[in-house]
């Protein structure tokens, strides 16, 4: 009995998404096609021109945005940034540092702070349990 591999394939939004660039900005044959398992690792490891440069000026995803700003997704959607920036932008909210970009951030040290008491809760917890 043989077996045949299947090659796994992805949707273009699925490789953009992994790859961390906005689906829009990519060449058209990358979101006309799809991609395989193979190819996506391929571009991964050695990114083409293309990609090297939407990575490096954008326009970014949501995704990429909010951790570049250090706030999260929400964060962003309450700050009114609905559309993808360019590096540029980002690098320009940075530097005016808007009332609504420094409360998002100070939320999301809040947040961070609160997971890290959590997990220090939760492990002091499994010991206690771990000794009884």
């Amino acid at each position: 009995m043989t077996s045949h591999q299947n090659t796994q394939t992805m949707k273009p939004a699925t490789a953009a998404k992994k790859l961390g660039v906005y689906l829009e900005a990519t060449p058209a044959e990358f979101q006309e096609g799809v991609v395989s398992r193979s190819e996506l690792n391929e571009l991964q490891a050695n990114p083409p021109a293309w990609l090297q440069e939407l990575r490096k000026n954008g326009p970014h995803p949501r995704p990429v945005v909010a951790q570049r700003l250090g706030i999260s997704i929400a964060g962003l959607a309450r700050g009114g940034i609905t559309e993808p920036l360019t590096t540029e932008q980002i690098e320009a909210l940075r530097q005016e540092l808007p009332e609504w970009l420094a409360k998002e951030r100070a939320t999301q040290a809040e947040v961070r702070k609160e997971t890290v008491r959590i997990k220090e809760r939760d492990a002091e917890r499994a010991r206690r349990d771990e000794n009884a």
